[in-house]
């Protein structure tokens, strides 16, 4: 009786033991109520949602969060340059990101896959570049070239100055990005939009010649 006492005593260590490691070993994990989690989680919930844009400015006031661990600084700009090289349209952020990781972060879990990005990234903008210079463009190509390449305030002085009316997704892009504004204050030329919540909107430039 006493042997059965001292292996039930024995058993009830063991498994206390085995729930001491576990519990200690949760720390190590990512704290989902830090600013970088929550941050990194609105990011998933915009993109989701069709904002890219509104998530991409949420990406850049993370990397200025002076508590970001080096791991951290990595993930976040490359989750930037994903999106700046996707829906994003802005092929030169995408190269300033890919270039900051591999520079600033060479041993980060990213290096490889941004060094494969990179050559990709600059090869585009080098034949938008080239297209741009090339000249014989309509306004509307030239528009869409400076879009991708991520100078957006070219592309919206050239779109106010040609009266160039471009599909929705670029007005989603530049109303998210804060070129256009939906008020009745507002002066200049209309453009109706459909948000990726399926809200119609009527906007016009937040400040002419903006």
């Amino acid at each position: 009786m006493n042997r059965s006492l001292l292996a039930g005593a024995s058993a009830l260590l063991f498994v206390s033991a085995c729930a001491t490691n576990t519990q200690s070993a949760a720390p190590a994990q990512e704290d989902p109520t830090s600013n970088y989690a929550r941050a990194m989680g609105t990011v998933s919930s915009l993109v989701q949602g069709g904002n890219e844009q509104i998530a991409i400015d949420r990406l850049t006031q993370l990397l200025g969060d002076p508590g970001m661990s080096e791991a951290q600084m990595a993930q976040a700009l490359w989750r930037r340059a994903e999106l700046r090289y996707g829906d994003g349209s802005d092929v030169n952020g995408t190269v300033e990101d890919l270039n900051e990781i591999l520079a600033d972060y060479p041993d980060s879990s990213h290096a490889d896959d941004a060094e494969e990005m990179l050559e990709k990234a600059t090869a585009e903008q080098a034949a938008l570049n080239a297209r741009l210079n090339a000249g014989s463009l309509t306004p509307m190509e030239r528009f869409r070239i400076l879009f991708r390449l991520g100078q957006h305030q070219d592309a919206s002085d050239l779109m106010l100055a040609s009266a160039i009316q471009p599909e929705n997704r670029y007005l989603v892009d530049m109303y998210q990005i804060g070129y256009l504004c939906d008020g009745d204050e507002l002066a200049g030329p209309v453009f109706q939009l459909t948000a990726p919540d399926g809200a119609v909107r009527d906007v016009q430039f937040c400040s002419l010649g903006k």
